[in-house]
């Protein structure tokens, strides 16, 4: 879930849920996603927390929207956090992370990454853009993307995820928003 100048997204398609569901108990959980508006909803995203990025920058490039990704009922629990930007005729991912406690071997919960791809495919339909979503991914991760996203490689490190795939992305997470 790195990206630096240049290099591009890393982050893993753990597994495609319907939300997110507990590694231990198997039980799924309700998600929202919700609009980032303030520097102080993300007190606890540091990098002393574990997390990668510094989002409170990411937050105050003026063409991006962060979004974070919280248990229904449970907002002040951040899942994982995705920047997103709105293109003439797409949707840009930025960044996108999960919260240190989804990460590794002893994550809590799985489905957080495919969470929010699917909530960008969400933002590109209803900012009438059909679902048209576009990242530049790290070389060695290419494949998952084609294999998990359905993803198109169109050159380059350059991802496309376009409207059949984003359509199968928004109906699994988000089944009764239309």
């Amino acid at each position: 879930m790195k990206q630096r100048q240049g290099i591009g997204l890393e982050f893993e398609i753990d597994k495609l849920t319907n939300s997110i569901q507990n590694m231990i108990t198997g039980d799924s959980f309700t998600t929202e996603v919700i609009l980032v508006n303030s520097i102080s909803e993300l007190k606890v995203v540091l990098k002393k927390n574990g997390w990668q990025f510094n989002w409170k920058n990411e937050l105050k490039q003026p063409q991006r929207e962060v979004y974070k990704l919280s248990i229904t009922n449970n907002q002040n629990i951040i899942q994982g956090l995705i920047s997103l930007e709105v293109k003439s005729d797409h949707v840009y991912m930025h960044l996108i992370e999960s919260a240190p406690f989804n990460k590794g071997k002893e994550k809590v919960y799985a489905g957080v990454p495919g969470n929010l791809v699917a909530f960008a495919c969400k933002l590109s339909f209803q900012r009438g853009h059909d679902g048209n979503v576009s990242f530049v991914a790290k070389s060695q991760l290419i494949k998952h993307y084609e294999e998990s996203l359905e993803a198109a490689h169109i050159g380059g490190r350059i991802m496309i995820i376009g409207r059949i795939a984003a359509l199968k992305l928004t109906n699994k997470y988000f089944p009764n928003e239309k």
